[in-house]
């Protein structure tokens, strides 16, 4: 029970703004290689201009309007999905507990949801056959959200923290758990473990390469009952150039797959179209 009240908490976290700060929003740059690019995220993907003092760049919301200027452009949305597991969860996860949702994925690819997949290292060590197949459908894109879904500052809901000397390489320890499942369409992304960041995380990670991806609504999700509540919380939040954060785990959200059945229906009437956060990113 201690446990279950710990890891709601974390994920709960994932959709607050404990010790988070908010990067001023540049330029889209061309990313150059790192250790989390693939050939393909080379290619594509855009990542953001480092911030002041070569900090990591953090994005929450594309900006208000659009590009080619073209009617109804800018009604974009990117909904993301973090998959959940820690590196202790090994034998929670041995004795019968979901921190998977393939359910969840199934239904995206029947309603042809583009979606950015945020995954620790050890979910994709745990299901190196789903990260496989989530990674290798053009319908999606895989980003980082640590190895292990440790804190990178504290306080940040209980969650233990990574120490600043460890931190890059437990992103890039992420990046390869995730490539060494045949994964292809893996981008440049990280998502902080409960959005919790600060100038010190933010200079840790600057060598990798990666965009910090936050968000501008949160569903909910987590541990919620009532899939129309969580439903709600979605539609009244989204905002053209929004970025919403779910979670694609069984034991923790048990009830996203069902709010998505109302949601997308619902956003589509009203004009909006799905995109990836690299397709958001790029405007």
């Amino acid at each position: 029970m201690t446990a279950l009240m710990v890891l709601g908490a974390v994920l709960t976290g994932c959709g607050g703004r404990e010790g988070s700060r908010t990067a001023a929003l540049a330029p889209p740059a061309s990313p150059g290689p790192s250790p989390g690019a693939t050939v393909e995220a080379r290619q594509g993907p855009p990542t953001m201009a480092p911030g002041p003092e070569g900090l990591t760049p953090v994005f929450e919301r594309r900006a208000a309007g659009s590009r080619d200027g073209a009617p109804g452009a800018d009604k974009t949305v990117a909904l993301t999905f973090d998959a959940d597991m820690t590196a202790d969860q090994g034998a929670r996860a041995s004795a019968g507990e979901h921190f998977d949702n393939p359910g969840l994925i199934a239904l995206l690819r029947r309603l042809k949801v583009p979606s950015t997949v945020f995954m620790t290292g050890r979910w994709a060590q745990e299901y190196p056959a789903q990260a496989r197949s989530i990674g290798t459908d053009p319908l999606f894109e895989i980003a980082n959200h640590s190895y292990s879904h440790y804190a990178f500052s504290s306080p940040c809901y209980g969650l233990p923290a990574v120490a600043k000397a460890d931190m890059r390489s437990d992103v890039e320890r992420a990046f390869a758990a995730i490539r060494k499942t045949g994964a292809r369409n893996v981008v440049p992304y990280f998502r902080f473990p409960g959005g919790c960041y600060d100038d010190a995380s933010l200079k840790a990670l600057a060598p990798t390469g990666v965009t910090a991806v936050q968000w501008d609504v949160v569903s909910g999700d987590a541990f919620a009952t009532d899939p129309e509540a969580v439903a709600e919380q979605v539609l009244s939040g989204v905002k053209p150039g929004s970025l919403v954060v779910m979670h694609c785990t069984r034991s923790a959200a048990p009830v996203t797959d069902e709010a998505l059945e109302r949601v997308v229906p619902e956003l589509r009437e009203r004009g909006y179209r799905f995109v990836k956060v690299s397709e958001l990113m790029r405007g």
